[in-house]
């Protein structure tokens, strides 16, 4: 291949992978490609723009739009800029790390077939079924959301209607081709990130003094102050540090669905262009995004102002309405009202999205039932769809105060997944440069080169596994045997389902010389040959920013 600019340098070829390897695993591997993550089951009809949005669309939700307004509350305006900041560079270590290896071998899958290839196949067995569970039910939160987001309108309409519109709605979207997906979702995504620019927008010329509270200023900074006391008593230090550490927990799953971008890769065209340019881009559109957003609502909205705690899913949870009130504007609740149900159909497509591929990888890895790989003449996983949509109907569980209670403790189980994947991609990483080394491939020859390894790899390692196992600290304080096993369902589950895998098909960690870099490159290499020239005016590379 050519190298063009600084995206893509001359990666090792066939030859020079197979050079480090004997004949007969080489003619094994070429014979057990369609078991390995092979990508030319699904069509790579994703376009750049499409994939841009896609990482954005991913992170941007609820947890922006509705759950910051808790962070400033547990932690005041300063804790909770630093937490937002802070996840924001573990977030990075793992969208390098993973770029790295998704540019490389752009399969369906992603980061199942890394972990299953580089590391373990119990640790991908274990991690994906958490993973894709996550977002299997989470299908069926964004289709309660829905229902709950419209009856701000209209109260007498029940929610059981609403789940069912959209779910047939989403799950026929996700039988189309998957451009048709790409297309939703980059309309879907323009939206927020139109909404999140306004406000910011907004939020600097009322804090200028455009409100009808004159100017502010750092008043909210001054008082109530700049960090808030949480949860402990008599311990002013610890009772902040308290506040801002459970907002670390928070931010890190406000920024969970970053990593879609590579679940897309198996479907993007030219990955090799693509995908490093979809991480460099959107890792600091979505920091921007979260850390300018975050600190203007602590400049706008007090931590101690009651409504930031409001339980309601809807505009009056939101600390945009509750910025807008308090500046005494008076349209923008029924404006932000909808935004919010483009963002619960937005993460309900990505739900069904990247959990029916993260279903293939699974498949193609051997890891779950085969009939999971049949697609239809376009290229859709339809089996894996169909299995994924279905746990959508789990929002009907929400009609009984019974089944609430049920569907509140599997929501639980999706808590933590984020985190197990991050940690696995991060491991993952580790054992892919390993491989590397042993294989006699040079890092300098790969597309796209992660900065600081594997240090920052070891870092993201760090203080995800640290986030893992105390984020249910307030369960401790004070003990609550039933708020533990809440909290911690998840890792347990994980747990279970690694040593289970383990002890069932007796599978050993991968060997650095005998792991596979072969399958699903090659194909890669030969369709992608030459990649188009970088946008060398100002108005062009503008473009290409915004719109990849």
């Amino acid at each position: 291949m050519e190298k063009q600019g600084d995206v893509q340098a001359k990666p090792a070829t066939l030859t020079d992978v197979t050079a480090s390897k004997t004949s007969s695993i080489s003619d094994d591997v070429e014979k057990q490609s369609v078991q390995h993550g092979q990508t030319a089951q699904l069509q790579r009809r994703l376009q750049s723009r499409h994939l841009q949005m896609i990482a954005i669309g991913g992170t941007i939700g609820t947890g922006l739009f509705i759950g910051s307004g808790g962070a400033i509350a547990n932690a005041g305006p300063a804790g909770a800029l630093i937490a937002y900041a802070f996840v924001g560079t573990l977030v990075y270590s793992v969208m390098v790390a993973l770029g790295e290896m998704a540019t490389y071998l752009p399969v369906a899958g992603a980061f199942t077939v890394y972990a299953s290839r580089f590391v373990d196949h119990s640790l991908s067995f274990a991690m994906s079924w958490i993973y894709w569970l996550s977002w299997a039910i989470t299908f069926a939160l964004e289709l309660t959301a829905s229902g709950l987001i419209i009856q701000y309108w209209r109260q007498d309409l029940n929610i059981g209607i609403f789940i069912g519109v959209f779910w047939i709605v989403i799950t026929a979207l996700n039988f189309l081709p998957v451009s048709f997906y790409g297309e939703v979702e980059f309309w879907f995504a323009t939206i927020k990130v139109l909404t999140v620019i306004g406000f910011i927008i907004f939020g600097i010329c009322i804090d200028a003094g455009a409100g009808q509270n004159g100017y502010l200023g750092f008043e909210t900074w001054n008082n109530p102050g700049a960090f808030a006391p949480y949860l402990i008593e008599n311990n002013d230090s610890l009772a902040k540090f308290v506040g801002f550490w459970a907002v670390l927990i928070q931010a890190g799953f406000s920024y969970q669905g970053t990593e879609l971008v590579a679940i897309a890769a198996g479907e993007t065209d030219n990955p090799r262009k693509n995908v490093p340019a979809a991480i460099r881009k959107t890792f600091w559109r979505i920091l921007i995004f979260f850390v300018l957003t975050i600190f203007m609502i602590g400049l706008l909205v007090p931590y101690d102002n009651e409504q930031l705690l409001n339980d309601s899913t809807d505009a009056s949870a939101s600390p945009f309405v509750i910025a807008a009130q308090l500046a005494g504007v008076k349209t923008l609740p029924g404006l932000i009202n909808a935004v919010l149900l483009c963002v619960v159909l937005s993460a309900a497509n990505s739900n069904v999205y990247s959990g029916s591929r993260i279903l293939v990888g699974l498949a193609t890895e051997g890891l779950g039932p085969k009939i999971l790989t049949r697609t239809t003449n376009g290229g859709v996983p339809y089996v894996a769809v169909a299995f994924t949509s279905v746990f959508g109907l789990l929002g009907f569980m929400n009609e009984s105060k019974n089944g609430s209670e049920v569907f509140n403790w599997l929501l639980n189980i999706t808590g933590v997944a984020g985190f197990i994947s991050w940690t696995c991609i991060g491991i993952s990483h580790i054992a892919f440069m390993r491989a590397l080394k042993a294989q006699g491939i040079s890092r300098d020859t790969l597309p796209y080169k992660a900065m600081w390894q594997p240090w920052f790899s070891w870092y993201g390692i760090f203080f995800n596994v640290l986030i893992i196992f105390t984020q249910g600290f307030t369960s401790f304080i004070p003990w609550n045997t039933s708020d533990f096993f809440v909290s911690y369902i998840s890792l347990i589950l994980f747990t279970v389902l690694y040593i289970g895998h383990k002890l069932v098909t007796q599978s050993k960690s991968v060997k650095p010389e005998e792991v596979d870099l072969i399958s699903g490159k090659k194909e890669v290499d030969e369709m992608y040959a030459d990649v188009p020239d970088e946008p060398k005016t100002f108005w062009k590379k503008m473009s290409s920013w915004i719109l990849g």
